[in-house]
């Protein structure tokens, strides 16, 4: 044990992904000493190198936080793909179609790998003289007190004022300060599939729902997409261990035929699961995004609220210091469970709800539901609500 101390830096943030990275940079507006700590460094990027599984659907106003950070032009500069409409059906007489000019907008959110927004943020972080990059570092253990926390990480140990947990869905974070979770499994997995398309669709994402579980296509740069196919944990078990050829079959039959013909290029897939901490604030530690909640991938909303998180953590710790007040008081912080707690749990519980809605096979319900997805079509009002609360402007 390495037993260098560092006297002090007002937030230690562990978990440099995209919340945590984004976090570093939204403190350091403010003038506050951050330092970060990851196992892992952001990867290289280069033009030729093939996409990543992972993927996330940027709303309006993450793209606004990205912006606000730095990091968006990193992100234009690597690769990503804006699109303009929205389509959701279950029958093609239900089909609901939403459009970013029924809410003045010139586009409704991007597609971009997690990879490229990560490291747009890295090169940010690093050229920021009040952020500090530990990588690789790992934390082993911390002690709150009357000033603050002392923390003892893998080569390290000094104070700090406030220590946030952006380390995800199994925040080590989060166990360490005893915060409980409530949560379940849905028994669904996602299989998530690169692909390159025949056609050429990629100013739209798509959804389809079907008994087994939706059926999404998420456009990418080029003639790319990334499919979501949701199934039973055995079916997708067993789709797992197909060929790419053998997977193109099994998606030509399973996927609309608006999709055209496909070639995969890579496949993978991950457990569907829903966790709620019981607080985001426990004496000076913080929690944000997964570290505090993870949803349904329904919608793509998972990160978007992740990046709520930072955006009301920063408004909160602004006003605090505008004002003279301690930023690191229980006040102060209270203040950022309450903006956050509230919406992130509506949204999840809508995202539940459609969810159990569309998996119902009775017949009625799934009358209603289709005469619901028609009558939003054709209600203007409702359809730019819903849409202006999808991007993150209501």
């Amino acid at each position: 044990m390495n037993e260098q101390y560092v006297s002090h830096t007002d937030c230690l943030i562990v978990g440099a992904g995209m919340i945590g990275a984004s976090t570093a940079l939204a403190l350091a507006e403010l003038g506050l000493k951050v330092t970060i700590i990851e196992r892992f460094a952001a990867k290289a990027y280069e033009q030729s190198q093939p996409f990543d599984l992972r993927v996330s659907a940027i709303s309006l106003a993450s793209e606004q936080l990205l912006q606000q950070l730095g990091a968006w032009q990193g992100i234009e500069r690597m690769r990503s793909c804006v699109y303009k409409r929205l389509g959701v059906w279950e029958d093609e007489l239900s089909y609901a179609e939403f459009n970013a000019d029924e809410i003045s907008q010139s586009h409704l959110g991007h597609i971009i790998e997690n990879r490229v927004i990560q490291l747009s943020l890295w090169q940010q972080m690093l050229h920021n003289d009040n952020i500090t990059v530990l990588c690789p570092e790992t934390l082993i253990s911390y002690e709150q007190h009357q000033d603050g926390i002392s923390v003892e990480l893998e080569k390290l140990r000094f104070n700090c004022s406030l220590l946030i947990a952006a380390d995800g869905a199994n925040s080590q974070v989060r166990q360490l300060a005893g915060i409980g979770i409530t949560g379940w499994d849905y028994q669904q997995s996602a299989m998530l599939i690169n692909v390159e398309t025949e056609l050429d669709q990629q100013d739209i994402t798509w959804q389809k729902f079907v008994p087994s579980g939706p059926l999404a296509f998420l456009p990418m740069p080029g003639n790319s997409a990334s499919l979501v196919w949701y199934q039973q944990k055995d079916e997708i078990k067993r789709l797992s261990t197909l060929s790419n050829v053998q997977l193109e079959q099994e998606i030509a039959r399973q996927f609309p035929d608006r999709l055209g013909k496909v070639t995969v290029i890579d496949k993978g897939a991950f457990p569907l699961t829903r966790r709620h901490a019981n607080q985001y604030v426990k004496g000076n530690v913080v929690l944000l995004g997964d570290a505090a909640h993870t949803i349904n991938p329904l919608a793509g909303q998972g990160v978007n609220l992740g990046f709520k998180d930072v955006a009301a953590l920063q408004m909160v710790i602004a006003k605090a210091i505008g004002s003279g007040e301690n930023y690191q008081s229980h006040q102060v912080l209270q203040r950022y469970e309450k903006s956050r707690r509230a919406d992130n749990l509506m949204m999840m519980s809508g995202m539940d709800a459609i969810y159990s809605t569309f998996s119902n096979p009775s017949l009625p319900i799934k009358l209603l539901r289709n005469l619901g997805l028609f009558a939003a079509h054709r209600a203007p009002l409702l359809k730019s609500r819903a849409l202006k609360y999808a991007c993150g402007l209501a």
